[in-house]
C-alpha cells in the first residue's frame, strides 16, 4: 500500500524546559484526517558499564512513578560545544554530542568512573506511537575511578551487580525499558 500520509497541520500545544507536546493532523490512507498526539524529547543515552565482572547500576527514586529504581546509568544527550564535538560516533542530531560522548560524561557524572572504551551498540526510536525520542545504548569498559559530578536533581547511589545477576535485577519491579534493552543488547553483542 502506497500512501505518504500528507501532513495537514502540525501544532505544538505546550512547551516545557524538558519537552514539547502537540499533535500532527494527517491524511490517512482512506482519505480521512486524524490527529496524532506526540511529545518531543531530546535524545538520551543508556550506559551498560562493566567493571571487574560487575555491571554498574544506579539506585534512585523516580518521582514520576513514585518508586525506587535500580537502573543503568542514563541521561540526556546535551548540546555539543565546539571543543566537545567528537568524531568517534554518530550524533543523534547535528547540534548534539554523540552517544559515545554523552555516555562517557553521564558515566563519570553519575558513578565517578571514566571509561577508556565506549562503544555504540544501537540507536533507535522509542515509543513511536507517542514519542519523538531517540535513544542510544552504549557499552563502557576499562573503567578508572574518578570523582562524581551529580546534577542538582540526582540523589542516587552506585550499585555493583554481578554480570550473571544483572538481567534478573533489571527485571525486578519496578523494571524499566532502557535498563532491560541495554542489557539484552550488550549480551546479544557478546559484551556480557
Amino acid at each position: 500500500m502506497s500512501h505518504d500520509w500528507p501532513l495537514v497541520e502540525s501544532r505544538t500545544e505546550y512547551e516545557t524546559t524538558w519537552y514539547d507536546g502537540g499533535y500532527d493532523r494527517v491524511e490517512q490512507p482512506d482519505g480521512t484526517e486524524k490527529q496524532y498526539y506526540w511529545a518531543d524529547l531530546p535524545p538520551a543515552v543508556v550506559v551498560v558499564a562493566v567493571d571487574d565482572n560487575d555491571v554498574l547500576f544506579v539506585d534512585q527514586y523516580r518521582p514520576t512513578i513514585r518508586k525506587q529504581c535500580m537502573e543503568l546509568v542514563a541521561g540526556i544527550v546535551e548540546e555539543a560545544t565546539a571543543d566537545a564535538t567528537p568524531t568517534d560516533a554518530v550524533a543523534p542530531h547535528p547540534t548534539r554530542e554523540s552517544y559515545v560522548a554523552a555516555g562517557r560524561r553521564e558515566l563519570r557524572e553519575e558513578t565517578g568512573f571514566e571509561a577508556d572504551t565506549v562503544t555504540l551498540l544501537e540507536e533507535f526510536w522509542t515509543a513511536t506511537g507517542v514519542l519523538r525520542h531517540k535513544r542510544g545504548i552504549v557499552f563502557a569498559e576499562d573503567l578508572t575511578a574518578t570523582d562524581r559530578d551529580l546534577d542538582d536533581n540526582e540523589f542516587l547511589s552506585v550499585e555493583r551487580v554481578p554480570v550473571a545477576e544483572a538481567l534478573t535485577v533489571a527485571r525486578t519491579p519496578p523494571a524499566n525499558d532502557a535498563t532491560i534493552e541495554g542489557l539484552l543488547l550488550a549480551d546479544a553483542d557478546g559484551h556480557l
